[in-house]
């Protein structure tokens, strides 16, 4: 999916606040506008896959008429039927979070309240879903008594899987997908997709930062990395705040799917329901400048050599068909693309097979000017390490690209090498 949509979206949104304090007056949650279709057009023109709204954040507001808590909105105001309902007819896939912290609930910090929050993701996913994507956020302060919840993280697993196998759990080690770690929107260098999660849970017991921004080489299990951070300095809308920039979305990009992550960016609407006209405009200019750079791949017409598998031959790494990659022969094979003519390029698109695994522990580059009369020239080697489902290589800024006739990547990994594409573009061309 590479970019979702993420909506912080609450009383939080009427307080100013970051973390509610579960004590708000229901009243305040009042969207004078609410227009859930207005964030699907805008999440679909951006190039999105998915949105994921916060149905209860930890103030304990539910976004729904639950029965299961006092602290909702009514029957008119139901925002995550809405939302639901504007996903499936917008054709976009919908995700929910669902926070266990509880700051508004009596029955928080005793066991009774476990109980509470699975009948609350039963609630929710038996009326609402099927979702795409459950994120449970690893967040575990005190509640109205003043206690803390031991959260019986097992059983929550287990509830979710029971109710809708297919759908990603998010949360500090997964088992779906992963935090990576960070809210400022990069993977790690490298970033595994693999990780060790025995004798971890979410919240108190979750792995260090650090290694959840790399992920462990040779990791027990496949829990790839989700980079969440907000358009906006806050994660819900604040009247003062304003979105980021088009340059600096672009940095989060090559830094989190450039990486092999997933980038989820949230994007909060406003008090009218709707997300602001200067967050659309930028997401705009995001998506076409995405489009810009990564339209006119210089592969094209190329002529490939290397030796591969019958049936994935090298050649499959230029189309973009997805089921289509070459299947390397060797742990350490080469590959090489001969260009029409000299090309200047400061970008490099690499993409393994991700069903068959994670694989390639190095690349390296080497180019040559003009044709096999002139020499190679060793470039930034190593190119990167990890590359899993999409690794994005910039020119550093001296050279600031690279000028080729031919360029030959030697790969290096574990098992041999599964890769879906091989592509040059160049950002600063008009």
């Amino acid at each position: 999916m590479e970019i979702n949509m993420f909506c912080h979206f609450g009383p939080n949104t009427f307080t100013g606040a970051e973390w509610g304090s579960g004590e708000e007056n229901k009243a305040v949650f009042a969207p004078s506008a609410l227009d859930c279709r207005q964030w699907v057009d805008i999440a679909k023109q951006a190039g999105m896959g998915g949105i994921i709204l916060t149905a209860k954040h930890h103030d304990g507001f539910c976004l729904w008429p639950s029965k299961y808590s006092t602290h909702t909105v009514d029957d008119s105001n139901n925002v995550l039927r809405q939302f639901v309902d504007a996903c499936r007819e917008g054709n976009i896939k919908a995700g929910v979070y669902i926070s266990p912290w509880d700051r508004n609930h009596p029955t928080y910090g005793t066991d009774d309240y476990n109980n509470v929050f699975v009948n609350t993701l039963h609630e929710v996913h038996t009326n609402y879903g099927p979702f795409f994507e459950q994120w449970f956020d690893g967040a575990c302060g005190e509640g109205p008594n003043g206690k803390k919840q031991c959260y019986d993280w097992s059983r929550f697993m287990q509830t979710m899987h029971n109710l809708n196998p297919q759908a990603i759990i998010f949360s500090d080690i997964g088992p779906g997908c992963r935090w990576v770690g960070n809210e400022e929107g990069h993977c790690g260098d490298p970033c595994w997709s693999t990780l060790n999660t025995d004798g971890a849970t979410p919240s108190d017991n979750k792995p260090d930062p650090s290694e959840l921004e790399t992920g462990h080489k040779g990791g027990a299990k496949w829990v790839p990395a989700e980079v969440d951070v907000s358009i906006r300095p806050g994660w819900f809308w604040h009247a003062n705040e304003h979105p980021k920039n088009v340059d600096q979305l672009m940095e989060i990009y090559y830094n989190s799917v450039g990486r092999n992550g997933l980038l989820l960016l949230n994007v909060p609407p406003d008090t009218n329901g709707r997300i602001p006209a200067e967050d659309s405009a930028v997401l705009m200019a995001f998506h076409a400048e995405r489009d810009r750079i990564f339209s006119h791949d210089m592969t094209q017409g190329a002529k490939v050599r290397a030796l591969g598998r019958p049936g994935h031959k090298a050649a499959n790494v230029l189309d973009t068909a997805y089921h289509s990659y070459w299947a390397a022969l060797s742990k350490d094979p080469w590959i090489s693309i001969e260009l029409d003519s000299v090309t200047d390029f400061d970008i490099i698109v690499i993409q393994e097979y991700i069903p068959l695994g994670q694989r390639v522990t190095s690349v390296q580059l080497w180019t040559q000017a003009y044709d096999d009369l002139y020499p190679y020239t060793n470039i930034d080697n190593p190119l990167c390490t990890t590359v899993g489902y999409k690794r994005i290589i910039r020119c550093n800024d001296n050279p600031r690209h690279w000028s080729a006739k031919k360029i030959v990547l030697h790969f290096q990994g574990d098992a041999a090498p599964i890769i879906n594409r091989i592509a040059l573009y160049n950002s600063k061309a008009q």
